[in-house]
């Protein structure tokens, strides 16, 4: 313990993402993966001037003098777990927490808030990705990184302000951070319209607890407009039948949001699969622009999911809408010439999911996943981009194609 640093030090803490899935899959040599895992980190430890502290179960906790060699050490880590050969199928992947400060030292190692604000930060994300405290990031000159906002964490006195650190070779987008809540300051503002009041108000009550600050309702176009136009929000959610006709004023309206308010996104509800609305919408473009049936409001997470990548310039499509889609039939369809899993990749690419999230849902490797998409664009002669968005408005600018 007494070579350990002090003072004011930071603390890189990763933890293996899905230990109980890797522990109960007959296929995994759980005990093999843990120990690649820990080596992995304890390298890029070492290569960058770090220390170990001590590793328990699926946990690893170092620490650097430097900020900057802490950061390094994990995108190093990272980037030897992306390229390391798992077992076929077999998806290992480490999240990553940074936090620096000065912590107490004694007999017993490092004690005090510091230790546990870096295991929080590290338990907030995901598999690939790499967050960091604020007061990390304060320490660094040159290094990319995303702001994730102030979110509330158990266990801690006081939000934190989190950022995700980015790197043009590693994965870029995520899903919402996990085991926190976005602080009033730095959530999401939505208007909500819809003419049902128990629906508005359901919906109302789950993005609140979501952590979405929903400014205002509605229950007309009219009115609607009248909000966006008033409270400059990131998203509105609007239903596609509104008052008086009950047919597309909701759509019309979401429509004319778009062309007045570019900063704001638009989330359109609909009872059924109606494909001509959504590529009515999607005419111009697929940044920011999401549609969804209603019945998805009822998986709370995925529809929140939603409305954040509607907000941040993204694209939420249901399944249901991109299966229409994907499976109308052309004379001429390049499609055809894709595999049954190159179309499901697709699929998922055009309801705005990032790489991982199709690994995810597929059951895959995200190098597999990669890999599809390479092929998928080839074969449609439409470029790659590193830009979830964009991506998807390449492949829904194919699909509107005759």
């Amino acid at each position: 313990m007494s070579s350990l640093p002090t003072g004011t030090v930071t603390f890189l803490l990763a933890d293996l993402e899905g230990s109980t899935r890797l522990q109960q899959d007959e296929r995994v040599d759980y005990p093999r993966v843990i120990g690649d895992v820990r080596k992995a980190l304890r390298d890029a430890v070492i290569a960058h001037r770090g220390a170990e502290v001590e590793s328990v179960g699926d946990e690893v906790l170092a620490v650097f003098e430097s900020a900057a060699d802490a950061v390094a050490a994990a995108l190093a880590a990272q980037r030897a777990m992306r390229d390391h050969p798992w077992q076929d199928g077999t998806s290992v992947r480490i999240r990553i927490g940074l936090h620096t400060g000065t912590p107490s030292f004694g007999e017993e190692g490092y004690t005090g808030i510091d230790v546990v604000r870096a295991s929080r930060i590290a338990n907030a994300g995901h598999g690939g990705q790499i967050l960091a405290s604020a007061a990390t990031v304060e320490q660094l000159d040159g290094v990319a990184s995303r702001d994730l906002g102030e979110h509330r964490i158990n266990g801690l006195p006081e939000d934190v302000r989190i950022r995700q650190l980015l790197a043009e070779d590693l994965p870029r987008d995520f899903p919402p951070l996990r085991n926190t809540v976005a602080t009033l300051g730095s959530s999401i503002r939505v208007v909500l319209a819809d003419d049902s009041v128990l629906l508005r108000e359901g919906v109302a009550r789950l993005l609140g607890e979501s952590g979405f600050d929903v400014v205002a309702q509605s229950g007309t176009a009219e009115d609607l407009l009248r909000h966006v136009a008033m409270h400059k929000p990131d998203v509105a959610v609007v239903d596609i039948r509104m008052p008086p006709t009950h047919t597309d004023e909701g759509l019309r309206a979401a429509a004319e949001i778009r062309e007045r308010f570019p900063g704001t996104g638009v989330l359109v509800l609909s009872q059924y699969v109606e494909a001509g609305y959504a590529l009515y919408l999607l005419s111009e473009s697929a940044e920011g622009v999401g549609y969804l049936l209603k019945d998805r409001v009822s998986d709370v997470e995925e529809f929140a999911a939603s409305v954040r990548r509607v907000a941040g310039g993204g694209s939420a499509l249901d399944p249901a809408v991109v299966s229409e889609l994907v499976g109308r039939r052309r004379e001429h369809d390049p499609l055809a010439e894709l595999t049954p899993r190159e179309r499901e990749v697709l699929e998922l690419m055009a309801e705005g999911r990032s790489n991982q999230a199709i690994a995810d849902a597929l059951f895959v490797t995200l190098r597999a996943v990669e890999k599809h998409v390479t092929s998928i664009f080839a074969k449609l002669d439409l470029p790659a981009s590193t830009d979830a968005h964009r991506r998807v408005l390449a492949v829904l600018a194919f699909l509107r194609s005759e």
